[in-house]
């Protein structure tokens, strides 16, 4: 249940029912040679999927999050992570105004965790108001599923190659890459990110079966699913 698909009246008519919604957000950053998207593809789509049986409503995704490692590759956006929990606040307020009182945050993108230092805060002065903030791919049914298949998998690898992050005509290498210093590239700036890590791969196949792929799907929105439907009283 998609909120670009509803009028305003059938989101008062939820209300009177239900007071869950979904707040998916991403990035907009390069992902070798998948699409610049990929955070906000995934997270938009786990939670549509996740909610569709539901009939919960999912927000439109912020397509944009805090990624200044990688500002040296070109078609990268990066916000400050200042910038990014205004936006994150405001959708929130306004979400609490209309009554929604259960919001679920599927996030797509590591470098947007540190928002959820102002979630705990805006909780705590809101305490009508229940938020969870959901890492959709290192929740850890899904995690533990990805290293069942392949232990080496990470940013911009097979683990985020799915038909729906692809692009059109571009084939993707059939080498294993080798892991990347995360030590050295934690303390890198953005210049000498772009050379350690080459493609912009972290490291690992770039793509796996279809039938793997489908298998930690699958698992990521069951365990999405479940986050709607259970533990709100915590």
């Amino acid at each position: 249940m998609k909120f670009s698909s509803h009028h305003w009246q059938s989101i008062e008519k939820y209300l009177k029912n239900d007071d869950r919604c979904i707040f998916p957000i991403g990035c907009t950053e390069q992902h070798a040679y998948l699409s610049l998207s990929t955070d906000s593809i995934l997270a938009e789509k786990i939670s549509i999927d996740a909610a569709e049986p539901l009939n919960i409503p999912v927000l439109p995704i912020l397509n944009f999050g805090h990624t200044p490692l990688f500002m040296d590759y070109p078609g990268t956006i990066s916000l400050k992570i200042e910038t990014l929990w205004n936006v994150v606040e405001d959708v929130i307020n306004s979400l609490s105004r209309h009554g929604f009182r259960r919001i679920l945050i599927v996030n797509g993108h590591g470098g947007n965790i540190p928002v959820t230092k102002f979630i705990d805060e805006w909780k705590s002065e809101n305490p009508e108001v229940k938020i969870k903030f959901h890492n959709w791919w290192n929740a850890e049914r899904t995690m533990l599923k990805v290293k069942s298949i392949d232990p080496i998998a990470s940013h911009a690898s097979w683990m985020e190659n799915f038909e729906w992050t692809r692009i059109k005509n571009v084939v993707q290498p059939e080498n294993q890459k080798p892991l990347i210093n995360f030590d050295k590239l934690k303390n890198s700036t953005p210049e000498e990110a772009r050379k350690l890590l080459g493609d912009g791969s972290f490291g690992g196949f770039y793509q796996r079966s279809e039938e793997e792929m489908n298998i930690i799907w699958q698992t990521a929105v069951e365990e999405t699913r479940e986050l709607l439907n259970t533990g709100w009283e915590v």
